[in-house]
Order: C-alpha cells, then sequence, then structure tokens
C-alpha cells in the first residue's frame, strides 16, 4: 500500500476504532450507572439515545478538527477540507451505531435483565473490535480482543460504582 494511502486508511482506522470503542464503553458506563442508580425504563433509554445523538456529532466534529488540523500542519498550508469531513463521517456512524449496542436491551427487556445484557453485548462487542483491530494491525488477534474487552471492563465498573454511590 503507497505510503499516502496508508495514511489514509490509518486516519479512518484511528477514528473508526476510537468510535466504536468510546461509544461502546461511555454508553453502557452511562446506561449501567443510571440503571444501578434506579431510572425507569424509560429514563435509561431517553437518555442513551440523547448520548448517543449528542456524543456521535461532537466526536465526529472533534475527528474533523483534529485530522484537519494536523493536516495543515504538516503540510503548513490551509486545505481543503473533503478529507477531513470523511474521518469526521467514520467517527459518527461508528460512533452512533455502536451506541445501540448497549441501548438495544433497554428497549426489550425489563431494566433488571437488560442491564446484563447490555454489559455482555457491550464486552462482546469490544472483544470483537479488539480482534478486527488485531486482524487489520497484523498483531495477535486474541491478545488484542482481551486487552480492550479487560480496559472496557473497567470502564463499565466505574459506571457501576458512580451509580451505586450517586444512589
Amino acid at each position: 500500500m503507497p505510503s499516502e494511502s496508508k495514511n489514509i486508511f490509518a486516519s479512518y482506522l484511528r477514528n473508526f476504532v476510537f468510535g466504536v470503542e468510546d461509544s461502546l464503553v461511555s454508553t453502557v458506563g452511562l446506561l449501567s450507572g443510571v440503571a444501578i442508580a434506579g431510572m425507569q425504563r424509560k429514563e435509561i433509554f431517553i437518555t442513551g439515545i440523547v448520548l448517543i445523538f449528542v456524543e456521535a456529532f461532537s466526536m465526529a466534529v472533534g475527528a474533523f478538527l483534529s485530522e484537519h488540523s494536523v493536516k495543515e500542519y504538516l503540510r503548513q498550508t490551509e486545505l481543503t477540507a473533503r478529507p477531513s469531513v470523511k474521518n469526521g463521517l467514520v467517527m459518527f456512524v461508528s460512533y452512533f451505531v455502536s451506541g445501540l449496542v448497549p441501548l438495544f436491551p433497554y428497549i426489550i427487556l425489563p431494566t433488571a435483565a437488560a442491564f446484563w445484557y447490555s454489559i455482555a453485548a457491550s464486552l462482546a462487542a469490544l472483544f470483537i473490535l479488539g480482534v478486527i483491530g488485531g486482524k487489520i494491525s497484523k498483531v495477535n488477534v486474541y491478545r488484542n480482543g482481551i486487552k480492550i474487552f479487560i480496559i472496557g471492563g473497567i470502564a463499565v465498573a466505574v459506571g457501576v460504582i458512580v451509580g451505586k454511590i450517586v444512589a
């Protein structure tokens, strides 16, 4: 892969992995925290939807601005925004779609059951993300999957602990 196209792919990969990981971790962390604090299913759903929309947009804007700033810095000239917009879109879509993974159980299940299914689905998705990232990066796929699984698990624990303390 030529250097420029490899850099473009790396940029898309970075934004994809960051979007998926951040969405899964922050969404399941928040949902677990508010569920353990005793919020009702409808309130949990509304909280999740607002979080996913706001954060997907915020992360997309952040990806756009950071990628564009770095490219202009490296080239020391003003550049067209189109390539950076693509990075923002990758971030938005990856964050938005991934945020639905921990939210979905709260749509179809009672809160007590949804709590555990949401955590399990999110941790499984994090592991899969690690495996895919490992395969693309040509590193040990299982070690990479477990690493992201553990980091995500710690974030979920933080959400649950904070929810318990606040409740």
